[in-house]
């Protein structure tokens, strides 16, 4: 998974204001208690964050593995 398409993901779940705050402001701890960002930013993959994102906020399935 490439970010645009993990950003893409986002929106379609979270809409367009609520996905950057999101990805900004919640603390993950799976993710070593980083936030979606700051995981991208320590070279965290996409795929493993989008993961954390779909258990911890209940992500339909029809989304869970990509858009169409």
């Amino acid at each position: 998974m490439r970010i645009t398409e993990f950003r893409a993901l986002m929106v379609a779940h979270f809409g367009d204001l609520r996905a950057p705050s999101v990805a900004r402001d919640h603390v993950f701890s799976a993710l070593g208690g980083r936030t979606a960002d700051e995981a991208l930013e320590a070279g965290v993959p996409p795929r493993q964050i989008w993961n954390e994102m779909c258990r911890e906020f209940d992500v339909p399935h029809r989304i869970r593995f990509g858009l169409d």
